[in-house]
């Protein structure tokens, strides 16, 4: 009986930051009475605050798993999918039936419309609540129950650069190089003082070794991405994420074939459903799934369609208290095409105290929980703060 479900209870957590996620509001910006605000460089939704949904999944003898998914928007929505739809259809079914449970939930509203979505996060953070109790149950370390541990460890890129001025963020980069880092991405939506300046002026700082990425935030039309990729490349790009409309395939497909740099796409994809299109016609050189929304199971089917194409994996990492960052870790593990692991530092760094967890980024690279499932819990002190 250890193995059957009896309880599955949801938590939006809304955690205060000091500055918001990519750094201060521009002049003129503001949030609203929810805290949420626009970026204007990149038209899309914030929150001034940390905001997740964790999800807990008992059985009935009191052995339990921990998810959570990307929800830094209304994390009650998923919460509220998961209380009156998704969590009594799973009471009484095995927890070892995970990647069942995952096809069956799948299943019950793709004909609705809801495929991806909210409805598609609240399956994800479920996904890896079953598999870290999965996990647990058997003893093992996810990776190991995905039957590959590669990694010991992963080599990280360091992800972000939040200071106001472009001086204090060349800055930034270089102490993180002299910590060990050997890649630095930047976010264009804040490259206020140009996009081109600030990879010159990162290129001239961190010198000719250290990778440099930028992402794009779905900027631009894809004629503006081929112009801009190829005057960045004058300084070695490395990577260019998300330079389009995630929409726009055929425009990503003229982009990767008329560069010579990598192309990154696919943090806001969710399934192989999504991704096939995508792997079809060559969008892509480095797919990035963020485990927040695909969930295990579908990062797992995900990957594994990478190999036939001959693409790396870059796993992309949002804003959350690390749950869905542990299951992240953990599959990763287990890939033979991962070239990276992004390292969110300003979201990771601040929220390790909330959860316990032999999980750390230093020196270059992540180190993977070693304990039974995904090695992670969080502390008491994040219930403070559940979302009213």
């Amino acid at each position: 009986m250890s193995d059957i479900i009896k309880k599955i209870e949801a938590f939006p957590i809304s955690i205060p930051r000091e500055v918001p996620y990519l750094g201060k509001l521009e002049e003129g910006n503001s949030y609203n009475e929810k805290g949420y605000f626009i970026r204007p460089g990149n038209r899309s939704i914030y929150s001034i605050n940390d905001q997740s949904l964790l999800v807990k999944v008992t059985t009935r003898t009191g052995e339990y798993g921990w998810g959570e998914c990307v929800a830094f928007y209304v994390p009650e929505v998923c919460a509220t999918i998961i209380s009156e739809l998704i969590g009594p259809l799973l009471i009484g079914r095995s927890v070892h039936d995970v990647v069942k449970i995952y096809e069956d939930l799948y299943d019950a509203m793709r004909v609705r419309g809801f495929f991806g979505g909210f409805y598609h996060d609240a399956i994800a953070s479920v996904d890896i609540a079953l598999w870290d109790l999965h996990g647990k149950l058997l003893n093992l370390p996810v990776c190991k129950v995905l039957g590959s541990k590669r990694h010991e460890k992963m080599p990280a890129y360091v992800s972000g650069l939040p200071m106001p001025t472009l001086d204090e963020r060349v800055e930034m980069a270089k102490a993180w190089v002299a910590k060990g880092f050997d890649a630095i991405k930047f976010a264009s939506a804040v490259s206020h003082e140009g996009i081109i300046e600030e990879m010159k002026a990162l290129r001239e700082a961190l010198g000719p070794r250290v990778k440099l990425l930028v992402d794009l935030h779905w900027k631009f039309t894809a004629a503006e991405a081929i112009k801009l990729i190829r005057q960045l490349n004058q300084y070695d790009l490395y990577v260019a994420e998300a330079p389009l409309k995630p929409e726009d395939i055929e425009g990503q497909s003229l982009v990767v074939r008329s560069v010579n740099t990598q192309v990154g796409i696919g943090e806001e994809l969710r399934t192989v459903y999504e991704y096939r299109p995508r792997f079809e016609n060559s969008c892509m050189h480095v797919i990035q799934p963020e485990m927040g929304r695909t969930g295990l199971t579908s990062f797992r089917d995900i990957c594994q369609m990478s190999v036939a194409f001959n693409h790396t994996v870059m796993p992309h990492a949002s804003i959350g208290i690390g749950i869905f960052q542990a299951a992240s870790l953990q599959a990763s593990a287990a890939l033979q095409n991962l070239v990276y692991h992004e390292y969110q530092h300003s979201i990771f760094d601040k929220n390790l105290k909330y959860v316990k967890t032999s999980m750390k980024c230093e020196d270059g690279y992540f180190t993977v929980p070693q304990e039974p499932g995904l090695g992670i819990e969080p502390e008491e002190e994040v219930f403070n703060f559940i979302k009213k």
